[in-house]
């Protein structure tokens, strides 16, 4: 140890003495360090680290998969819950359920609040490791009881008696003030009379809800009220849960699996509505559930940051190898004085780990800094945010990742060091040595240039997504929309509810500049759709037949204020927005999936939205095809019914089409609003191309992050074919000073130079090319409108990196080309 420390404090001294060299090197290493520590940060804190609860180990989630219909993680009925938790037995310990929605409460000065609200059931907190600080947790009697299926279907009657609340933390400070008094009292509501809910307890700070972001549950809801379940196996099609389940130790998913099926077999056998459905559970373990979708994006970061720490450490190797070259008249004076061979290793790769310790402690301070700007530029669908942080693990991988670029930087100069010629570097005056190290030298940068060929290539696909994202048809002109939710008792009945939307549409529609007024349930790109299922009449006799659309609830006058085309037909109208009407509205690719080769307007679909079978309903218009839910994707179909049709309390999106910035519309809105009269709530107002811009944000937050470690890789490699040519240049002088005095012409020697970088260039050109078209596979689910194996992407590639391969040996080339002879000569 104290030779160890001898050795890296001499290492210390001697790079001092050269400050540029030593400079360039750290700040080479603490940038890959900095970056590979702050990706790390997210790959551990999104898909390393274990779930916050109890044995996260062993749950999983249970999920709808309706096969036929292309429904594959869909909620729950009551009844589905509760067949799985009363008879999945042998694999599982116990089934939970929760769903979560918004409502507005009374405010500390008695104001219209927006809280956030999870229902769930009684075992929720028990099963998934919540704590209770104050009071207590839900008991059984706090729902309903868990009867065995009545004769014939009839749903259980719910009690009458109130229901229990538990407060989250910090809505038990912000509201109550931390006030222990407020337990056992009534929660003050507002609106429409209902069971009343009595505070029980308080949960512990920090506990979330963690499901992925296009599932739609609130992460840290405010309030926690005990779910009543009856068993409603007439309406299985009415599904609101999402089911978590904890398998016994030692069961391995698959068992759980099977056992899962075998409900849901008996199910399907038992009842109409559910083989209708063609209805199957599945289940996956709810850490894999919630990373699913971004997993590809951040492995795909993750071996970016690998591919800039390797040419880092290759660019300092090269400049380490130029630096021992320099100095190997001084080392051979050294050997041929009787110092060993290891010696000389060892302070080669001292100054290795000097250069690496400084490079790690500067880039964990960098990867602090852009952790930060990396949560600022998120996309909302990752997840865990709150667990991307600094901790012990993420310092250890900077400091592994610290110790393994010493080793790969430093073997090579150190290999050079233990092997040297000393006749001939003694009597070459160091010059034969270092020509010896140029093939060393040359390898690496060949390899710089075939790591940054593939980070390239990645950012190129990437940007090529990005553009095809970007032209996308949307189906509707975001431009110039104004869009919020409302929330709120909008009426106690739905003529109430009607009159006060048509009132609403009608003083909107007169602030000036506001061209149209509308609403809908849901809105697109905002979330909350589900699927409805439809069907022709064969779905009668095969309800196998049944198919999914998109459910979007909507005002009249709906597609001509968001700008969506109508292809045939005509849209909803005012007598249209009725219960007593069943009328509907398809898109483009329902209708062509329903009658292909001819007209859809005027013909009768099966549909099923209040009624547990389906019922007929008169397609009257067809409409261009929407993105409701991703820009990446098409989506399923979409089926469109009025706001009456579910008795006018459906649609609470609602979109302006105004003339201009619609951001300036906002507070005239709010106080049109306000002096609606009814206790009413805007949540999310912002102009739809913010929708649109979110719903880019993780192929831009890819393309940001792989474009800036491409541009940086592209710097080094080009950085380190410059350095190559320089030191050839340097060593070569008086053979280049011999060439022309025999002749050779500067646009000779100049050309000379140029091709070798030139060569160097294509042959990591050659190499990466190899390595990509193996590689860009991987990122198949993150493309879109472009192949992984793209021709123009990599031969766009391939010329932009010949481009930076001439611009690197230019300067050296020039420098060869207006040598004096005379003084070239001199050097031999």
């Amino acid at each position: 140890m104290t030779m160890l420390f001898r050795d890296l404090v001499y290492a210390f001294r001697t790079l001092r003495k050269s400050p540029i060299f030593t400079i360039t090197a750290v700040v080479t290493i603490a940038l890959a360090i900095g970056a590979s520590t702050a990706i790390f940060s997210v790959t551990h804190g999104v898909l390393l680290r274990p779930l916050p609860y109890k044995d996260p180990d062993r749950l999983v989630l249970a999920c709808s998969d309706m096969r036929r219909r292309n429904v594959k993680d869909f909620p729950l009925s009551n009844a589905d819950f509760l067949d799985l938790r009363n008879g999945a037995k042998n694999n599982f310990e116990d089934f939970a359920a929760v769903n979560t929605f918004r409502q507005t409460l009374p405010g500390i000065d008695g104001t219209p609040q927006q809280v956030r609200v999870a229902a769930v059931s009684t075992n929720f907190f028990q099963m998934m490791g919540g704590a209770i600080i104050a009071g207590r947790d839900f008991q059984d009697s706090d729902g309903t009881a868990q009867p065995a299926p009545p004769a014939g279907g009839a749903a259980a009657a719910p009690p009458a008696q109130p229901v229990m609340v538990i407060l989250s933390n910090q809505y038990f400070q912000q509201r109550f003030g931390g006030d222990l008094t407020v337990i056992g009292k009534p929660l003050p509501v507002s609106g429409a009379a209902g069971p009343a809910r009595i505070i029980v307890g308080v949960l512990a700070p920090g506990f979330e809800l963690l499901f992925p972001p296009q599932v739609n549950m609130e992460q840290f809801p405010n309030l926690w009220i005990a779910a009543r379940i009856p068993y409603d196996v007439a309406n299985r099609n009415n599904v609101q849960w999402r089911v978590i389940a904890r398998l016994k130790p030692g069961v391995v998913i698959e068992q759980a699996q099977a056992e899962a099926e075998t409900i849901a077999e008996k199910i399907r056998q038992e009842n109409t509505i559910s083989r209708t459905a063609g209805q199957y559970f599945r289940l996956e373990p709810m850490k894999q559930h919630l990373v699913n979708e971004v997993r590809p994006a951040i492995l795909a970061l993750m071996g970016a940051v690998i591919f800039l720490l390797l040419i880092a450490c290759a660019n300092v190797a090269n400049l380490m190898l130029v630096r021992t070259s320099s100095r190997e008249r001084e080392l051979a004076v050294r050997a041929a004085l009787g110092a060993g061979w290891w010696p000389l290793v060892r302070q080669t790769l001292a100054e290795a780990l000097v250069i690496a310790g400084l490079g790690t402690v500067a880039g964990v301070a960098l990867a602090e800094i852009g952790i930060h700007e990396l949560l600022a530029i998120a996309p909302a669908n990752l997840p865990r945010l709150n667990a991307i942080h600094i901790d012990p693990l993420v310092l250890a991988f900077s400091v592994l990742a610290g110790l393994a670029s010493a080793v790969l930087f430093g073997v090579l100069p150190a290999l050079r060091t233990a092997r040297p010629n000393l006749m001939n570097i003694l009597r070459a005056g160091g010059r034969t040595g270092a020509l010896g190290a140029a093939g060393l030298r040359n390898g690496v940068v060949v390899a710089e240039v075939a790591l940054a060929f593939v980070l390239l290539i990645g950012s190129g696909l990437m940007f090529r997504t990005f553009l095809a994202i970007h032209r996308v048809n949307l189906g509707f002109d975001p431009r110039g929309l104004l869009t919020f939710q409302l929330l709120g008792n909008l009426g106690n009945t739905p003529q109430e509810q009607a009159t006060f939307k048509r009132q609403l549409r009608e003083q909107l529609g007169i602030i000036p500049g506001v061209r149209s007024v509308t609403a809908s349930f849901p809105l697109p790109l905002a979330g909350g759709f589900s699927p409805v299922r439809w069907g022709g009449a064969e779905a009668l006799e095969d309800p196998s037949r049944f198919q999914a659309a998109d459910l979007q609830i909507v005002l009249p006058g709906y597609f001509e204020a968001i700008g969506t085309t109508l292809v045939a037909g005509r849209t909803f109208t005012e007598d249209d927005n009725t219960p007593e009407r069943n009328l509907l509205i398809v898109d483009q690719a329902l209708a062509s999936k329903a009658f292909p080769n001819e007209s859809a307007v005027g013909k009768r679909i099966l549909f099923r939205i209040r009624t547990p079978e389906a019922q007929w309903g008169e397609i009257i218009g067809v409409v261009a095809h929407q993105r409701d839910v991703s820009l990446t994707e098409p989506g399923r179909e979409q089926l469109y019914v009025t706001d009456g049709y579910v008795n006018h309390g459906a649609a609470s999106w609602w979109a302006l089409r105004t003339d201009g910035d619609p951001a300036r519309y906002s507070g005239a809105v709010r106080e049109v609003v306000r002096k609606a009269g009814r206790e009413t709530l805007i949540n999310q107002m912002r102009p739809m191309d913010a929708l649109v811009v979110e719903a880019q944000a993780q192929t831009r937050f890819s393309l940001l992050l792989i474009g800036v470690f491409s541009a940086i890789a592209a710097l080094l490699a080009g950085v380190g074919l410059y350095g190559v040519l320089a030191t050839v240049v340097r060593q070569r002088t008086a053979e280049i000073g011999v060439r022309m005095a025999l002749g050779a012409a500067p646009s000779r020697i100049f050309s000379l130079m140029v091709g070798k970088g030139l060569r160097l260039s294509t042959l990591g050109i050659a190499i990466g090319l190899i390595a990509a078209l193996a590689l860009t596979r991987v990122m198949t689910t993150m493309l879109v409108g472009v192949k992984p194996t793209d021709p123009t992407t990599f031969v766009s590639v391939a010329l932009f990196f010949l481009i930076i391969a001439v611009v690197a040996s230019w300067l050296p080339a020039r420098r060869a080309a207006g040598l004096d002879p005379t003084e070239a000569l001199r050097v031999e």
